[in-house]
């Protein structure tokens, strides 16, 4: 049997070998590679990876291809390239090695995290690489599954500390690639095209005719070695010159074609065959030919062209030979070959493919079949292949002869697409179960679809009508759905911020206190959307103990199989709103640490971009900003590993308690250009916060009251405590007693509700600032006393800052000075530099020198630095940090010794021991 005939040479191409050279280079001595080279279909990229293969003997080395129809199972192309690695799995830790293992279909278990697979082949990898150096070499990666895409990005943006060369040669770098190391392929020179075309011209050309090729073959390897294949001299001379508008690589697939229509009958069925079996196993293939009547010889004549090889694996020269091959045959043809591929696979040993072929082998309506391929669905999705599922799911669909069951599954499919993050293709299957006969059950079920995929678009106001729709229609038919959909559409409405406006917040509020009560005993969902709705319609005081009790049960409520449901009801967008509300700072904190956890535990790097913004503004009214910059790094991070936009919505608020106007102020009008366009007023009212607590900062009292009045205005639930103290400065700076008094009846509402230091020490500070005199004054220190019983530092000192402004226009200078010099270190200390700012101006003011200082800043830590440096300080060894932090425990202990070379200290003792005060607060959470 022999092999593929090559190209002469790798010709004209020195940059890429360079390149590809220097990252062997980097890997034998000991540090990680990636690249992704790209380009279009015959460019040369497995020839690039063939040079890289031909300078690896020192190394071990691994090599795939993804597969066009493989790209529908889940992990299948990651299966191809972990299986020689395998013996290291039983090395991994047991939640990775579970994960790997039940992702591949060896034991069956929990939806394995895509994150946590991707840590698992990390680990693998790094574990095969202990002994020697590792290549791995993927061609073809725009047909990598989605499932094995991600796990291998995932894989590549951590390889820093470990002897491994990941090499991905792709068409286009999909979303799964982007960020990562890149070399773009383009076509080789003229000169090198010349030869490369001279050596498969048999006779000599018309050199219009040469310049023509050369022309239309762009300096394409393939194109110019294939191209003039199977055509005559009379051919090239007499209509080769005319223009052909189809893409190249299809007049590339088409010489293949005319290749193998030259071979005879039984040749041309085998490779057919062979190209409809993605796995590329010889045994499976020569069983299905059997079944075929194909005899042995029957690939003589194939491996002679060159055209493929049946090794220990089934090889095409090319895919676009295996496309070639798969379009020879008639659609009659393609059915009997995956109908003998079904029935040489065993159900018992690998059900979805069976199930797989089988669908793709019946023409026409099957119920049984379409029944084989929902259940394949929910093995798929059981080992997190969302994207498989939803092809499953899909095709089951479109193999339902009733249309009303095809309706159903459609629906299911759509989910799946939504679960998958294929928002667009998920809507357009809701459109195709609309259509279905009627039932009002599936058509209400496809409203609130329609209604969630429409939010997570981040189009919140056509969201809000889409979930109310949908929950009123819910009612007749599933009364539990239909409260939790309320609680949506009440979540989306919030968000537009538009809560007078008819069909929004309030009257969606009335219509959920109207409809069936819950379950009993009341769900979480059940007891947050009451409490929610008593809020919006009777007010605050007859919603307060509603309210807390809601708390109460999100506290209790232990993170189940639907982790991002949980991660939905505890966060900023239900219980985080009613801690706000009730003025809990702790409960606020414990909720958004906890959702950090949660989020980080599960792997969920979407829902923990969101947790981190969440818990860093926790940390802001703390006075903990170097923690707040550190999360806010972290959601920078994830964005970078996953590919997506940082969530950064708390970016600005930092900005504008640090005092640095310009940052501050390009965030504020980004943000609320991107929440206009999209309806989201919320953000627009985070944003009118941020440039309040800038400009009471900066002095700029007028201006920030414009801002901090509209956002109380907007009266937004769990939104009071932030907008308060900025509207009540603003208010006192310009003297309006009768504004301080409208704001002091809505603080009073709050504290003879749900009495605390947080609100009590608030509503205490706003009566000092409204009256004068000997009430001032008390006010002002039952104020400092309040808060000086929160973790709220950051009010506290802003309260110092205010009480000494006041005692000093009183001139009392020497009660001044103390107050005011304790805000400046205090204010200095955290890093609100504007009002610290401020301070020291006060303190100048009463006769005092006071030095312009900066929080000192004395550590450069990264933020994964310093994530790592405190998990080593609470006691985690390198494996759990990995774990927890998606790295291998190489790459922690790499990251762990530059730690130690800034903080200039030599070991895990010192880190957990004395530290200087500045080493300290940036490595404080």
């Amino acid at each position: 049997m022999t092999g593929f005939a090559r190209p002469p040479a790798l010709l004209g191409r020195q940059r890429e070998c360079a390149a590809l050279d220097g990252l062997m280079d980097t890997v034998r001595g000991g540090r990680g590679g990636v690249l992704v080279m790209h380009g279009e279909a015959g460019i040369g990229k497995t020839a690039l990876l063939d040079h890289v293969a031909g300078t690896a003997s020192d190394v071990r080395m691994v090599r795939v291809a993804g597969v066009e129809s493989e790209m529908e199972l889940a992990f299948a192309a990651l299966h191809q390239l972990c299986a020689p690695l395998l013996d290291h799995l039983p090395a991994l830790p047991g939640p990775q090695h579970d994960a790997l293992a039940t992702a591949f279909g060896r034991h069956a278990g929990p939806t394995p995290d895509h994150f946590l697979v991707g840590l698992a082949v990390l680990s693998l990898l790094s574990e095969a690489a202990g002994e020697r150096p590792l290549v791995c070499l993927v061609d073809d990666g725009q047909w990598l599954d989605h499932a094995s895409g991600r796990a291998l990005a995932f894989a590549a943006r951590r390889l820093l500390a470990e002897p491994v060369l990941l090499v991905i040669a792709t068409r286009e770098p999909g979303a799964d690639l982007a960020g990562l190391p890149d070399l773009p392929v383009h076509g080789v020179p003229d000169a090198q095209a010349r030869d490369l075309l001279a050596s498969v011209l048999r006779w000599p050309l018309d050199e219009r005719i040469r310049e023509r090729i050369l022309a239309e073959a762009r300096g394409n390897p393939l194109a110019l070695l294939e191209l003039p294949r199977g055509r005559s001299q009379v051919d090239l001379a007499g209509g080769f010159a005319v223009p052909d508008p189809q893409p190249l690589s299809r007049r590339i697939e088409e010489s293949f074609g005319r290749q193998i229509a030259c071979l005879p009958a039984d040749t041309r069925r085998l490779l057919l065959l062979a190209a409809a079996d993605p796995v590329g196993d010889p045994a499976l293939v020569w069983a299905a030919a059997r079944r075929l009547g194909l005899p042995a010889e029957a690939a003589v004549a194939a491996e002679e062209a060159g055209l493929i090889e049946f090794t220990t694996r089934v090889r095409f020269r090319h895919p676009l030979v295996r496309s070639a091959a798969y379009r020879s045959g008639s659609l009659h043809q393609r059915l009997g070959a995956h109908q003998a591929l079904a029935e040489s696979t065993d159900p018992a040993v690998d059900p979805d493919r069976h199930a797989w072929h089988r669908a793709q082998a019946t023409p026409g309506p099957d119920d049984d079949v379409a029944v084989e391929l929902a259940h394949a669905a929910g093995r798929v999705q059981a080992r997190g292949g969302l994207a498989a599922a939803a092809a499953f799911l899909d095709r089951a669909a479109l193999l339902t002869p009733d249309p009303a069951q095809r309706a159903w599954r459609l629906l299911d499919a759509a989910r799946a697409r939504r679960d998958a993050g294929d928002l667009d293709a998920a809507l357009e299957m809701v459109t195709a179960a609309e259509a279905g006969p009627p039932d009002e059950a599936r058509s209400a079920q496809a409203q609130h679809l329609r209604g969630q995929i429409t939010f997570e678009q981040r189009r919140a106001g056509e969201a809000v009508g889409l979930l109310f729709d949908a929950a009123r229609s819910l009612e007749p038919v599933d009364a539990k759905l239909a409260r939790q959909t309320y609680l949506e559409a009440l979540g989306a409405a919030i968000w537009t911020a538009d809560l007078d406006r008819p069909g929004t917040v309030r009257e969606i509020a009335a219509a959920a206190r109207a409809a069936a009560p819950g379950p009993t005993p009341p769900r979480a969902v059940d007891v947050l959307l009451d409490a929610l709705a008593t809020r919006l319609t009777d007010g605050y005081t007859a919603a307060a103990p509603m309210l807390d009790a809601a708390l109460r049960s999100v506290l209790a409520l232990e993170p189940g199989t639907d982790v991002g449901e949980w991660l939905w009801l505890a966060g900023f967008r239900a219980a985080g709103i009613v801690a706000g509300e009730l003025w809990d700072y702790d409960t606020w904190h414990t909720l958004a640490a906890r959702q950090a956890n949660v989020a980080r535990d599960a792997g969920a790097l979407v829902h923990l971009q969101f947790a981190v913004n969440f818990l860093a503004r926790t940390h802001l009214d703390a006075g903990e900003l170097v923690a707040a910059a550190q999360l806010l790094d972290e959601d920078r991070l994830i964005a970078e590993t996953i590919g997506t936009a940082p969530v950064g919505y708390t970016d600005m608020a930092l900005a504008a308690w640090r005092g640095r106007e310009a940052e501050a102020t390009e965030l504020i009008q980004s943000t609320v250009r991107d929440a206009t366009a999209h309806g989201q007023g919320r953000l627009i009212t985070f944003a009118d916060h941020a440039a309040a607590v800038l400009n009471n900062g900066l002095g700029r009292h007028d201006e920030a009251r414009v801002t901090a009045q509209r956002a109380f205005d907007d009266d937004l639930p769990g939104y009071g405590p932030f907008i308060v103290p900025e509207l009540a400065e603003a208010h006192a700076r310009a003297g309006d007693r009768d504004a301080l008094a409208v704001v002091l009846r809505w603080l009073s509402e709050r504290t003879r509700a749900t009495p605390g230091d947080w609100v009590l020490g608030t509503e205490a500070c706003v009566r000092a600032l409204s009256t004068d005199g000997t009430a001032a004054d008390d006010h002002y220190r039952e104020a400092l006393d309040r808060l000086g019983r929160t973790r709220l530092r950051a009010p506290l000192a802003r309260t110092h800052l205010l009480y000494g402004e006041w005692l000093r226009r009183e001139n009392r200078r020497v009660d001044a000075r103390q107050h005011l010099r304790l805000a400046h270190e205090m204010l200095t200390a955290m890093g609100i530099e504007a009002f610290a700012e401020r301070a020291r101006r006060e303190l100048q003011a009463t006769g005092e020198t006071v030095r312009k200082r900066n929080v000192a800043t004395v550590t450069e830590l990264t933020a994964q630095e310093a994530q790592i440096a405190r998990m080593v300080r609470a006691g985690l060894s390198n494996p759990e940090i990995s774990t927890q932090l998606y790295l291998s425990p190489r790459t922690v202990e790499w990251h762990l010794h530059k730690v130690f070379n800034k903080l200039e200290i030599r070991s895990r003792r010192q880190l957990r021991g004395t530290l200087p005060l500045a080493a300290r607060r940036a490595l404080s959470v």
